[in-house]
């Protein structure tokens, strides 16, 4: 059985993380260190998320709502469970925009 390419990118993901973390940490992570790891796990969105997240706000367009780079993050943090990053909204902006959706709060 295949499985979408989301999931063989977080499968992987974690596999390099956890690999990373037995080898740092041979006798188990310390609690004092997880908030710290965390922050360092954090992960872009799959080019699937970045398709799945423009499509489901075109959606909104479409339906006569103005997308706003507040609407982007909040579906980025919603799939990824963290705050969106810069990179990862601008990745999103860039495929409504090339689809035809601009933003309503697009820089000048």
């Amino acid at each position: 059985m295949t499985t979408p390419l989301g999931d063989e990118t977080r499968t992987s993901f974690l596999t390099r993380a956890l690999d990373w973390l037995r080898a740092g940490y041979p006798s188990g992570v310390p609690k004092q260190d997880y908030v710290v790891l965390l922050g360092l796990l954090r992960r872009k969105l799959t080019e699937h998320e970045v398709r799945q997240i423009a499509n489901d706000l075109a959606m909104l367009a479409i339906q006569g709502e103005d997308i706003t780079t507040d609407d982007i993050e909040k579906l980025i943090g919603e799939a990824t469970l963290d705050q969106a990053s810069p990179d990862d909204v601008a990745r999103v902006s860039a495929r409504l925009a090339a689809g035809g959706w601009p933003l309503a709060d697009a820089p000048q």
